[in-house]
């Protein structure tokens, strides 16, 4: 099964984008699993690596590197990045910038779109 995860919200400041984060990174461990993450909007900004937080406190960045090494793909909004000033060397290793064409394609190939 292939599933896409939208992600809008901030990575931050709620619980929406790193609840998410752990159910793509849950279901790709799964066995016959395909997990695509596609951060836009606020979500963006989760992509951007070296993030510091504070002691005890989840890591975005580290979630959406656990869902890397289990095989799933990320990509995140160009010009949702661009509109915050992130530049495509700043983000998290494996993360594409990509555009709403490339989301259009997941969208039409996945089995489940979930959008948080």
């Amino acid at each position: 099964m292939r599933t896409l995860f939208v992600l809008n919200d901030p990575p931050y400041g709620n619980e929406r984008s790193y609840n998410a984060l752990r159910l793509a990174a849950s279901l790709a461990t799964r066995e016959d699993e395909q997990v695509w993450v596609y951060l836009m909007g606020d979500a963006g900004s989760g992509a951007k690596a070296g993030q510091q937080v504070p002691k005890g406190y989840y890591n975005v960045e580290s979630i959406l590197r656990l869902v890397l090494s289990y095989g799933g793909t990320i990509g995140v909004c160009g010009t949702c990045l661009e509109a915050r000033g992130i530049a495509e060397p700043e983000l998290v290793e494996g993360i594409q910038k990509t555009s709403l064409q490339v989301l259009t394609d997941w969208m039409q190939q996945a089995d489940r779109v979930l959008s948080f």
